[in-house]
């Protein structure tokens, strides 16, 4: 059974699903604040705005991603970036083994259902470069700004 809630982050709502005790999805949305309405959403809640806090850098949280093999192996490359580092799209199609799909890596992230848990905003462009993201690029600063490293360097300008 699926259960969702809509919650206010520093970067705009996000909406947040689980079914059968996994997260299913995090993402951007304009729909309103919604009612908390499960103990794993109770405990999204809390990790995300611990995150945001500062007072997280890893997530304890059941994922089931739902994508294709290829979707799969990139983003659980992406669960291995540790929290304030970045890779580059080449990096993480170096780390799945398949050097020349920088860009299908590119696409992978584009449509990663959980975001922020699965950190799909610490790929940047191989010149260090801010690159696309689906939330917008003033979000992806805004979270890599957040964990630290690289605070006040990006230019949000697309490459």
């Amino acid at each position: 059974m699926k259960h969702g809630c809509v919650i206010k982050s520093p970067i705009g709502n996000l909406k947040i699903e689980e079914e059968d005790n996994y997260i299913v999805e995090v993402s951007f949305t304009e729909e309103k604040e919604t009612q908390v309405s499960s103990d794993l959403l109770r405990r999204c809640v809390t990790e995300i705005e611990e995150y945001f806090r500062g007072n997280r850098k890893e997530f304890d949280l059941p994922l089931l991603l739902k994508g294709t093999d290829f979707q799969k192996r990139v983003w659980h490359a992406l669960e291995k970036i540790p929290y304030g580092q970045t890779r580059s799209y080449q990096d993480i199609a170096m780390m799945i083994k398949n050097p020349k799909a920088s860009r299908a890596v590119g696409m992978a992230n584009h449509v990663n259902p959980i975001v922020i848990l699965v950190p799909c905003h610490r790929v940047i462009g191989k010149n260090g470069k801010l690159t696309g993201y689906g939330g917008g690029l003033d979000k992806k600063k805004y979270l890599l700004e957040l964990e630290g490293e690289h605070h006040g360097i990006f230019d949000i300008s697309e490459e």
